[in-house]
């Protein structure tokens, strides 16, 4: 499936295992996401499936919005809660008219040291990995732009927050320094991402929320409830390991036909009561899933949008430029086949005249990508 939805990831996994999980649920190579949040963090997490993942280079620089809580009194060598405490501990208790009066430093452009803990790179290392060898991690300080820094409340020398930052800010980096700047050290107890880009936590949902979606259909599939044609295709289960101290190992049932686990059948076929499931049958998600992706229509809202009529829609597939008289003064437009089908991103060149900066393959061919890509990985002996 082509699609973008939106994660409200838990705390405790890194944004790697939910795209694993997330693989899994849709029985899915074709998985990634737009934007990393660190284990601690939870909230919004935009997750590109099939063709779509593409559309991740207009994702880059995103404008970002968190809320959190920072704890006063002690620092961390993470700069977060996951961290150990580093310094000596203060009882310390700003005001909360001592800490709005400093988070007005950090408003605008500023230059800001990334955490030891951090994926950026150090001569092609991240600098995770030589903090955690104990190494010595020297990162340099980099420009990004704190739009918004508002401190809410506090209480027992713990700050709330709300913050709308540009892409590549670290909000552990900002806790870090103001505790330096107050002499107390500090920490990011909490964090939780409540926007990126055009998307926002009302339209999160959760795995558990995915999951179940898969697991009705399923019910429903094995039942014979609205699946009366054994040969209309649903989603096979999956069992899924939780990442080490998040969980615990989780085994969905098994889904049996004539003795053998749907996993052992290659297909991806409802159990029939006639004929095994055919191997080159690929799954088509239940409605209910398809409904908690985000419309394509709502993706890159400042590009405009045009719905090609047949033959515009074919030469843009073959990567041919289009004249779009209406859309002069656009610099990239959405190019759609009918209301849903997102086939194109266009880039004008000269005049009228657009050229498809990229071409997003169609379900179907998104389909036989994804199964030639599984065999590959099967040959190799490897599941995603």
């Amino acid at each position: 499936m082509n699609g973008v939805i939106i994660l409200d990831k838990p705390a405790g996994w890194t944004s790697h295992d939910v795209v694993n999980r997330m693989r899994h649920i849709l029985g899915q190579r074709s998985v990634g996401h737009l934007g990393t949040l660190d284990p601690l963090a939870t909230g919004v997490l935009p997750l590109v499936t099939g063709s779509l993942t593409r559309l991740a280079q207009f994702y880059t620089a995103s404008e970002k919005t968190y809320e959190g809580v920072i704890r006063f009194g002690f620092a961390t060598n993470t700069y977060d809660a996951d961290g150990d405490p580093v310094g000596e501990l203060n009882a310390v208790s700003p005001t909360l008219d001592d800490l709005q009066k400093l988070s007005t430093q950090f408003l605008g452009l500023i230059e800001q040291v990334p955490p030891p803990f951090s994926a950026k790179k150090i001569n092609g290392v991240p600098a995770y990995k030589l903090a955690r060898r104990q190494q010595d991690v020297v990162l340099k300080p980099v420009q990004v732009e704190i739009k918004e820094f508002v401190i809410l409340s506090v209480e027992g020398g713990r700050a709330r927050f709300r913050a709308r930052v540009s892409s590549g800010t670290y909000m552990r980096s900002v806790a870090h320094e103001m505790g330096q700047r107050l002499g107390s050290g500090a920490h990011l107890e909490s964090l939780r991402r409540t926007a990126v880009a055009e998307f926002d936590i009302a339209q999160a949902h959760t795995l558990e929320e995915i999951e179940a979606q898969i697991k009705d259909r399923l019910k429903d599939c094995h039942s014979g409830k609205n699946h009366p044609d054994p040969s209309d295709p649903c989603h096979s289960d999956r069992s899924f390991v939780f990442p080490q101290g998040k969980g615990s190992e989780v085994e969905q049932p098994a889904v049996v036909w004539g003795g053998h686990s749907l996993r052992q059948a290659q297909g991806k076929l409802c159990p029939p009561l006639s004929p095994p499931p055919t191997p080159s049958t690929e799954p088509r998600l239940s409605p209910g899933i398809e409904s908690l992706f985000v419309h394509p229509r709502q993706l890159l809202p400042h590009f405009p949008s045009v719905t090609a009529d047949e033959p515009t829609a074919a030469r843009i597939r073959s990567g041919r430029p289009i004249n779009l008289p209406d859309l002069s003064r656009a610099r990239q437009v959405k190019v759609f086949a009918g209301q849903s089908d997102l086939i194109a991103i266009a880039t004008r060149v000269a005049g009228t005249l657009f050229h498809p900066k990229i071409v997003l393959a169609s379900e179907s061919q998104a389909l036989a990508r994804n199964k030639s890509g599984r065999e590959a990985s099967d040959s190799e002996g490897w599941e995603p």
